[in-house]
């Protein structure tokens, strides 16, 4: 089994922001992860927008987990987050840095939402369990997105942990997307493209002289 892999979709010659992409995965599997697994290939859509809405000034980099699953308290894809995030910072040092993240990808954005070196992040149709406790810090910018047709993940739990968020001093954004399920297949441009221009839009104002 292979560790975590971090591939740079695309490296902007001066960068006004980095995003980390977070997939979705299952929540108990100590199986390694593939780039060809579906939960990984959906970000795919979400790296290439924010490259294209930001006219290639973004640099954005995919995360693929060592393993699949969440796997209890083990929360075994933090880590690898927390590592990538730090190979992100140390290329762009004093870059501002956005996290977006699918499913348990969401989970694992929410737990690294009090570190300060993330000034936005993307949940999209996050896992949120009631026992998880929100972090964040005054500044970042987050914005919450969930279809209300979800089976999958908790809209509620979703938007809950929004609220916490906010009641932390985070500039929190609730976006429910009607109609739509978990995969974000029907509407699929629109999870793109907000998602994209929110972090464009978040990290281009955090750039020095903004």
């Amino acid at each position: 089994m292979s560790g975590p892999e971090l591939k740079w979709t695309h490296k902007a010659k001066e960068p006004r922001g980095a995003v980390l992409v977070l997939h979705g995965g299952k929540s108990n599997s100590h199986m390694g992860t593939s780039w060809r697994q579906l939960a990984v290939l959906r970000m795919m859509p979400f790296a290439w927008t924010l490259a294209s809405e930001s006219e290639g000034a973004l640099s954005v980099a995919v995360l693929r987990y060592a393993v699949r699953g969440w796997n209890g308290s083990a929360a075994s894809p933090v880590a690898d987050a927390r590592e990538a995030l730090d190979q992100v910072t140390a290329r762009y040092p004093g870059v501002p840095v956005g996290l977006l993240g699918h499913s348990m990808g969401g989970r694992v954005a929410f737990r690294l939402a009090g570190d300060d070196r993330v000034s936005a992040l993307v949940a999209l149709a996050p896992w949120v369990e009631r026992s998880d406790v929100a972090m964040g810090h005054p500044g970042l910018q987050a914005l919450v997105m969930h279809g209300t047709r979800d089976r999958i993940t908790s809209p509620r739990n979703s938007k809950a942990m929004a609220e916490a968020m906010s009641a932390l001093g985070v500039d929190v954004t609730w976006r429910p997307v009607e109609g739509e399920s978990h995969s974000m297949l029907r509407q699929a441009s629109t999870w793109h493209q907000e998602s994209a221009r929110f972090l464009v839009d978040a990290l281009h104002a955090r750039l020095p002289g903004r």
